[in-house]
């Protein structure tokens, strides 16, 4: 047996361990459906110009990106998005919503849309922070 610390580790290799512990995971988990979820708003063109994307599962809906281009900011984009993707997790049957946003990105956003800081991690990833958010849908 020999451990090796790859700089550059071959992208299979990430793959891999990817599956693995997700092989793991469904084996044990409540829960055995996993489903992508995603709201677009795009402009005359056909170019999207905002939107969000996350994952339902058992109760909850986990939202990973919510992003609208910058010369379409402060036009309340933001917010629709925000509502249509929680009205599609309440579809699923979704009770509550976890988010993640670093201090530079949009926590007075998310806490104007009833959304509580949960935990904060500390000097992240040098001297930022991390807040988790939860909210009741």
């Amino acid at each position: 047996m020999r451990i090796e610390v790859l700089d550059q580790p071959e992208q299979a290799l990430i793959e891999l361990l990817d599956m693995k512990i997700a092989e793991f995971n469904w084996a044990n988990w409540e829960v055995q459906e996993r489903l992508p979820i995603a709201v677009q708003i795009k402009d005359n063109n056909g170019e999207v110009i905002a939107g969000s994307a996350g994952r339902t599962f058992g109760n909850w809906l986990q939202i990973n990106t919510l992003w609208v281009s910058e010369s379409f900011r402060g036009q309340q984009m933001g917010s629709k998005i925000l509502q249509a993707i929680e009205l599609g997790a309440k579809k699923r049957g979704c009770v509550n919503c976890l988010l993640d946003t670093l201090n530079f990105q949009a926590m007075p956003f998310y806490e104007k849309h009833g959304y509580q800081v949960q935990w904060v991690q500390e000097n992240y990833p040098k001297n930022g922070c991390k807040y988790y958010m939860v909210k009741r849908l």
